[in-house]
């Protein structure tokens, strides 16, 4: 924990990510501020830093992890890069707060999740931003109560257009393919929503390159027998479609951008004849997200993605990958 003043966060790279999941939210929240920035080109770094009001470019990764100055790092390096990065901060003493999908595999985000349990002092969050938004309890509640009755069967979607071949969501040794960029968060969601841990029992993925998917649907059963579906894509006719629909004997709730829902997130319950409405609070996720991260490293509050949940959820994703016939990530 940190007493006093605000937690100083240092950031790896200059992701295009980074001014929306961290500067931006920094300036909103007092116990928080961005002192430093890495990246590969220092001139890079540069630019970025005075763009950003960031007072500090570090020479490296390293630099930036090492330095006494810094007391969190905040890690949207490409995923392939998430494990040996995390674990650097760990070991100079850093908190983290890293970009989803945590790790290549479920194997590396067991290594993490051990190095973080040897550091109890330390915070690692897994930045799942939506999870700390109030719509998520609201989604989180009504597949848990009565209103629907039992529940059957939840579906998930995270599909958006990704046509660049060149990008690196689309490398496989950078740990690319729907399934970890859009996919992370369609089985964040059905985690969520059922309130259990499921079992993959088929996968279809189209194929942007070797190894590399750009679309998948990934079917699977929870130990209730409640059954469900994974849909994610970043190039597939179903060009833009964020949402969710869990259905139970009594009725069906449907979700609209449940990961970015103070963006015109709503959900829709369906049930004895009445159909009612609810709205998200129009605070940024990422606020809601910082908020909570500043809250665990100086007061030890509670989080909602720790590395045991990012174990959870690469553990489906890996599970997705072989049933549909391809490699886990960095395998």
């Amino acid at each position: 924990m940190i007493a006093g003043g605000p937690v100083r966060i240092g950031t790896l790279g200059a992701a295009r990510i980074t001014p929306a999941a961290l500067v931006g939210p920094a300036a909103a929240v007092a116990g928080a501020t961005v002192v430093g920035v890495a990246a590969r080109d220092r001139a890079r770094a540069q630019e970025f830093a005075t763009k950003r009001g960031i007072p500090r470019v570090f020479d490296s990764y390293q630099d930036l992890v090492d330095s006494p100055d810094i007391d969190a790092v905040y890690n949207p390096l490409p995923n392939g890069l998430h494990e040996r990065w995390t674990l650097a901060a760990l070991a100079a003493g850093k908190h983290v707060l890293c970009e989803k999908p945590f790790t290549n595999n479920a194997a590396e985000a067991e290594t993490v999740a051990a190095a973080a349990a040897a550091r109890p002092d330390l915070v690692v969050m897994e930045a799942f931003h939506y999870r700390y938004h109030p719509f998520a309890e609201q989604m989180r509640a009504v597949a848990a109560g009565s209103e629907l009755g039992p529940i059957r069967h939840v579906e998930t979607w995270v599909c958006f257009p990704l046509f660049r071949r060149s990008d690196i969501r689309y490398r496989y040794d950078l740990g690319g393919g729907a399934m970890m960029d859009a996919g992370c968060y369609a089985t964040h969601v059905a985690r969520l929503l059922a309130g259990e841990e499921p079992t993959v029992t088929g996968a279809t993925a189209k194929l942007r390159g070797p190894d590399v998917d750009r679309a998948m649907a990934v079917d699977v059963r929870f130990p209730s027998g409640v059954t469900g579906r994974i849909n994610c894509s970043m190039w597939s006719t179903s060009l833009l479609r964020v949402a969710a629909r869990v259905r139970g004997d009594r009725g069906e709730m449907r979700v609209r951008n449940p990961i970015a829902p103070h963006l015109f997130g709503r959900l829709t319950v369906s049930a004895g004849g009445v159909k009612r409405h609810e709205g998200a609070a129009k605070t940024s996720t990422y606020e809601y997200q910082l908020r909570a991260f500043v809250a665990a490293v100086r007061e030890g509050a509670p989080i909602l993605t720790p590395p045991s949940d990012s174990v959870a959820n690469m553990t489906v994703i890996d599970a997705a990958y072989l049933a549909a016939g391809m490699k886990p990530r960095g395998t």
